[in-house]
């Protein structure tokens, strides 16, 4: 094999499509790993395979230790938008991009938020036991309710959260959005009403649809204060990131009847500790932080993580789903 070849990491869970990508180059040597890989492994890895140039990711953590071992990393690219496991700071200051997919898998994730909003409302848990029960004379102790001008707060108006709130919207929703990085005008533009005091909104909301990145300042944004001013009958759903709704007063406060329920795609811990007791709420939907990972996404997300690599390599890079463009700048 050609000591020219740039070597890359790629995670497992790469799309045929992205694969093929890299198939049809003849300067790139494909090294596939576990999705799943813990991280210690992948340092290993790492550390066995170097020099490596460029890697796309799920969950990985790329940490300094990591970025050292690979001794010649040119691009970190993630198969997905977040970036929270990604020491960006560190990749910053050694001029190294780190790549997001772009709006990939924004409408399968504004989906799911939907997908659970409509669960709940419509008690679709609740319902499908009736049926397999044989409980068909008690479905009136289920009855659901509509979505029909319902007042929803969307937290975070980004690529997720902005199409979030268009599906509420064609919903007839009433649709209110906090964004404190975002003008009131182009919320406005979209239709919906922009919100700067998020207690006062919480206060109102029937649903509440977290689309906010992880970050120190929205770690713990939703606690036993903020589920305290929300309605009984409100339900909350998280489709971003575990860690942004604090899983302990979220439990409390459902048990404590402060809240009607909630969907929860994303936790603390993933994968998540099966003792872990919002598991045991009857009013609590799950999936395994799988919002953004439909078949097209996969396609779509697995596409964008490889032209991203390959465009840092080509010395073409796409810039606009850089997380650091000023590495660029330096450039």
């Amino acid at each position: 094999m050609s000591t020219n070849k740039k070597k890359l990491l790629l995670s497992t869970s790469l799309a045929p499509s992205a694969r093929k990508l890299l198939d049809e180059r003849g300067d790139v040597e494909q090294i596939y790993f576990p999705h799943m890989l813990p991280n210690d492994e992948f340092l290993d890895l790492v550390k066995k395979e170097s020099p490596v140039s460029g890697w796309t990711l799920g969950a990985t953590q790329i940490t300094p230790e990591v970025i050292d071992a690979a001794q010649a990393l040119e691009v970190t690219a993630r198969i997905g938008v977040g970036y929270d496991a990604v020491n960006v700071e560190e990749h910053t200051r050694r001029g190294i991009p780190v790549m997001i997919a772009g709006t990939a898998n924004s409408p399968s994730v504004a989906e799911q938020a939907m997908f659970m909003m409509m669960w709940l409302a419509k008690r679709s848990s609740e319902l499908d036991n009736v049926v397999r029960s044989g409980e068909w004379p008690n479905r009136m102790e289920w009855v659901p309710f509509d979505l029909f001008e319902k007042k929803v707060v969307v937290v975070g108006f980004g690529r997720i959260g902005s199409r979030t709130a268009k599906r509420c919207a064609a919903m007839d929703m009433q649709v209110f959005v906090y964004d404190p990085y975002v003008s009131d005008e182009k919320i406005s533009a979209a239709g919906c009403e922009p919100v700067s005091d998020l207690d006062a909104a919480l206060k109102e909301a029937d649903f509440v649809s977290i689309h906010c990145p992880k970050m120190p300042e929205t770690i713990g944004l939703f606690n036993k204060d903020r589920f305290a001013v929300m309605k009984p009958t409100s339900y909350l759903v998280n489709t971003a990131r575990g860690g942004i709704v604090d899983e302990q007063d979220l439990y409390d406060a459902l048990m404590e009847k402060k809240l009607a329920g909630a969907g929860l795609d994303v936790f603390v811990d993933e994968p998540i500790n099966l003792d872990n007791p919002l598991l045991k709420l009857e009013n609590v939907i799950t999936s395994p932080h799988m919002a953004g990972v439909t078949r097209e996404a996969l396609e779509r997300m697995g596409r964008a993580a490889v032209l991203n690599v390959l465009s840092v390599l080509d010395g073409q890079p796409n810039i606009e789903n850089a997380v650091n463009r000023e590495v660029f700048e330096k450039g």
